[in-house]
C-alpha cells in the first residue's frame, strides 16, 4: 500500500464498513514506522487491503476488507498469507484482530487461520454500538537455530 493508493482504499473502506476509518488514519499507516499494507489490484482498480502494525514481538492486523465482488476468489486469503509472512519476517509471538461479533462470515476466516478467540472488548464498534471480539493467532519458532 503507497499514498498513491489511498483515495481507492478509502473508497472501499466506505463501501464495506458502516464506521470507516479516515483518509488520515490510512495514510498514517503508510508513513509511520511498524505500520504497513498491502493492496490487491484488479482490471477494475483495487479490490482488497489489509493493514497491519508491529511492536516489538507483537503484531496486529488493523484493517482488512475486500470489495463484495470480489469476495469468496482468496483475496483475502491472498491478503491474510501476506500478512502472516511480514509477521513471520519480524518473528512475532501473534498477531491479534478485532472483529464484530456480528460478522461471522469473517470470524468463520478467521477460525479457518487458526485464530482464537482471547475476550470481548465492550463497545468497541460505535456505528452500530458493538462489542469487538478480540481473537489471537499464535507463531511458534525454533528458536535453537
Amino acid at each position: 500500500m503507497q499514498l498513491s493508493d489511498l483515495e481507492k482504499v478509502v473508497a472501499l473502506e466506505h463501501d464495506v464498513f458502516p464506521d470507516p476509518w479516515s483518509f488520515n488514519a490510512f495514510k498514517e499507516q503508510v508513513e509511520d514506522d511498524g505500520w504497513g499494507g498491502f493492496v490487491v489490484e484488479s482490471t477494475s482498480g483495487i479490490i482488497g487491503y489489509a493493514c497491519y502494525f508491529i511492536a516489538a514481538t507483537e503484531a496486529h492486523l488493523t484493517n482488512i476488507a475486500v470489495s463484495e465482488e470480489f469476495r469468496r476468489k482468496s483475496v483475502a486469503k491472498l491478503l491474510l498469507d501476506n500478512i502472516f509472512k511480514v509477521v513471520k519476517e519480524y518473528q512475532c509471538e501473534f498477531l491479534l484482530l478485532e472483529v464484530r461479533p456480528s460478522n461471522k462470515s469473517a470470524i468463520a476466516f478467521y477460525e479457518k487461520y487458526d485464530f482464537k478467540l482471547l475476550y470481548q472488548r465492550p463497545r468497541y464498534y460505535h456505528n452500530p454500538l458493538e462489542d469487538a471480539l478480540v481473537m489471537v493467532h499464535y507463531f511458534e519458532y525454533d528458536r535453537e537455530q
